[in-house]
């Protein structure tokens, strides 16, 4: 865990936006958040990859030089995190038998790791792996270790990404002008900062509705299960009311945000209420809402399908966050599609562990749970530390009384004041002799010209 005055800085490439945060961990372990900057990310990142190297090396810069001003410190290494498209969970399982009983030991559980971390995906590479159960005979156990057994099956949960996600990102920092302190796995820490020790232990899918995409994880018995990123999100929404209603991306997010319902529950009752939009035009406000109810079903439809199969599982039932779950009706429209009884809630508000320096906004809207998870996370200094004029220690004096010189700090330091002493001495004999010569070479030129 980081010190209580290290300071922490973190960054999401997000769709939307490029967020930096920087905090410092307090004493009673809770995190304050000392700045934050974003910028728009929409021309440079699609869908949570980096579609444009150089523009985003750019958008970088300017934001960890924004948390830099704010903080007065210069910034050596971020938290980035890694998210996306191509990122989704491989189950995978390794078998071992043996010629007879055998112990199992720490350094077998370590081969079999390091097996499943030989796997080759095409144009993909593991990220992180997550450890799920081990089956000896008949039975599932989580830890085997000293336990005997003629044959054991290792069963691991490899999350994996395309080849040049991590690579990019790493390239874009660096340009940026900072080095990485981790590469941290944006759903994951999501979920240890929004899901509880209860949520996990019992079974819950925690569901993120982005810009662009729609992450969903799903935990039981306190063990990541499956990961999967939907290339689907609330800005389909958005550009679907752009293209109906002949309007502008800006327009068309602002009417979404403040009309948008994700299921029209009284469709009669909004008949008749108008909307003024751009070219002195109007629209009802049923028909708006048709348009975002029809992209959000699509949405909640692809999610229950990924989580359907566990859905008898998730005791704790599901758990919806980022900015697209900020939607009026998200509930009743989810409730609409689930074929089972399962509790749904959406997380609002920022994390009980965060708190906020005097002065600093951090937006709360959902689309910062990401940044602030990634925060959370951290554990090393991420500044360089400037000299404190107050440390230094002062130059040799004399005391106004005695004239003696004070004690020196350090042997060194004794040594270069003795020296010091000793050619001021050895000058002070030399000058007697330096104004004789000067004397005696004035009087002989002066009998060469006479």
């Amino acid at each position: 865990m980081a010190a209580e005055k290290d300071i922490i800085v973190a960054l999401e490439l997000a769709t939307t936006s490029i967020r930096a945060i920087a905090g410092q961990r307090m004493s009673d372990g809770t995190m304050q958040v000392l700045a934050f900057a974003e910028e728009n990310s929409s021309h440079c990142i699609r869908k949570g990859i980096i579609d444009n190297i150089d523009k985003t090396t750019q958008a970088i810069s300017r934001v960890l030089g924004q948390i830099g001003l704010q903080l007065g410190q210069t910034i050596s290494r971020i938290y980035v995190g890694l998210g996306g498209q191509s990122l989704h969970s491989r189950q995978n399982h390794i078998q071992r038998s043996f010629d007879e009983r055998t112990q199992i030991a720490n350094s077998l559980i370590d081969q079999l790791m390091d097996t499943n971390r030989g796997m080759v995906y095409t144009d993909s590479e593991i990220l992180e792996v997550v450890p799920q159960e081990y089956r000896v005979g008949n039975r599932t156990i989580s830890d085997i270790v000293g336990m005997q057994a003629e044959q054991i099956e290792a069963h691991f949960l490899n999350i994996i990404a395309r080849s040049s996600l991590a690579g990019n990102i790493e390239k874009c920092i660096n340009g940026g002008g900072a080095d990485i302190a981790e590469l941290l796995i944006t759903p994951m820490a999501l979920g240890d900062s929004i899901l509880n020790a209860s949520e996990k232990r019992s079974g819950c899918a925690l569901v993120d509705l982005g810009a662009d995409t729609t992450t969903v994880s799903i935990y039981t018995n306190n063990i990541l299960r499956k990961l999967v990123v939907l290339p689907l999100g609330s800005n389909n929404a958005t550009m679907d009311i752009a293209n109906c209603l002949t309007t502008e991306a800006d327009e068309a997010e602002s009417l979404k945000l403040k009309y948008g319902r994700a299921i029209i529950e009284t469709p009669d009752a909004l008949q008749n209420n108008t909307i003024k939009i751009s070219h002195g035009r109007e629209i009802s406000e049923a028909k708006l809402c048709e348009i975002i109810e029809a992209r959000y079903e699509e949405i909640l439809r692809n999610v229950w399908a990924q989580i359907e199969d566990e859905s008898e599982k998730l005791t704790s039932g599901i758990i919806f966050t980022g900015g697209g779950a900020q939607i009026r009706s998200l509930v009743e429209a989810f409730q609409n599609i689930m074929t089972c009884d399962r509790q749904i809630r959406v997380a609002k508000g920022m994390p009980a562990d965060i708190s906020l320096c005097p002065g600093i906004f951090v937006p709360d809207n959902g689309r910062t749970n990401n940044i602030l998870s990634l925060l959370l996370h951290g554990e090393q200094n991420c500044i360089t530390r400037t000299a404190n004029p107050a440390d230094e220690q002062p130059a040799d004096e004399t005391t106004e009384e005695t004239g003696t010189p004070l004690p020196a700090d350090n042997e060194a330091d004794n040594t270069d004041n003795e020296q010091n002493a000793d050619g001021q001495t050895e000058q002070k004999k030399k000058q007697p002799f330096k104004k004789f010569f000067t004397i005696l070479t004035k009087a002989l030129i002066e009998d060469d010209g006479e």
